[in-house]
């Protein structure tokens, strides 16, 4: 009986250490994945304006690639902003520039959910030099903008109703009209302030800057250089050419000058 009892808990022992060393490996792998979980949320709500916040994002994202691929991916960029394909987006500015310092960059105002995918695209298989995000906090804005509209809409409540008084004068009533006419021009550029900044507040800005690695770049300028060479040799003959030109009526000068004055003084002696 002893030694089947000695069995039994030598082989619950083994199992107990086989089930410590299976979770000693899964424990690590689950801190990594869920670190790696926590970084990708608190990213994703680094995006978003909090809950009852008037901010404005935006971003700067500097993107190095091969010279070659660079109009390619601005017109890959710009054509997902414009079908739409991650979300809601528009195209603000787009620039580029070629020659022996290719870059080009795009800017447009997309929904928060589309500023990843976008700058994923854009930045598939190449390096992301920099990154850099701002927001701009509107809530005084929207506030003073808010406590205007408020004020103009009763101010024209009030004109509309003096306005169906039977007793006004022809006068009175042309200038009710044209205050009134002034109310609502004011009040229309106020509503139009306002849905510009709840969509400053909805979407975000995203600037694309796509420029070639440093060392592409250092080759193009040792390119140019290379080609500014025999100009900047041709400049400086030309002006060497023009200096000498110049100095040719003032060395005859001063030749005919010396020659005057050694004759007057070979007469006074």
């Amino acid at each position: 009986m002893p030694q089947p009892r000695k069995g039994g808990m030598r082989m619950r022992a083994t199992a107990k250490g086989a089930l410590a060393l299976v979770l000693a490996c899964l424990l690590p792998a689950c801190a990594k994945h869920g670190s790696g979980y926590a970084g990708a949320v608190a990213a994703d709500a680094a995006l978003r304006s909090p809950e009852g916040a008037y901010l404005a994002y935006e971003h700067d994202v500097s993107i190095a690639l091969a010279a070659a691929q660079i109009p390619q991916r601005l017109q890959a960029a710009q054509s997902a902003c414009s079908s739409g394909k991650f979300g809601d987006c528009s195209v603000l500015n787009v620039s580029q520039q070629g020659g022996d310092h290719p870059s080009a960059s795009l800017t447009v105002r997309i929904a928060p959910d589309g500023v990843e995918p976008l700058i994923a695209q854009a930045s598939a298989g190449a390096e992301i030099g920099s990154r850099s995000t701002h927001a701009e906090d509107l809530a005084q804005t929207v506030r003073d903008n808010t406590l205007l509209r408020t004020r103009l809409e009763k101010e024209q409540a009030r004109l509309a109703e003096f306005q169906q008084r039977r007793d006004l004068s022809v006068a009175d009533m042309i200038a009710l009209s044209q205050q009134l006419s002034q109310v609502e021009a004011q009040l229309q550029v106020a509503q139009q302030e306002a849905a510009q900044h709840r969509r400053r507040i909805d979407t975000q800005r995203l600037t694309l800057r796509f420029h070639p690695p440093g060392g592409q770049s250092g080759r193009g300028e040792i390119r140019q250089a290379v080609r500014d060479f025999f100009a900047t040799l041709a400049t400086g003959t030309a002006w060497t050419i023009r200096t000498v030109a110049f100095l040719i009526p003032a060395v005859i000068g001063l030749a005919i000058l010396l020659a005057l004055w050694r004759r007057l003084r070979r007469k006074k002696t």
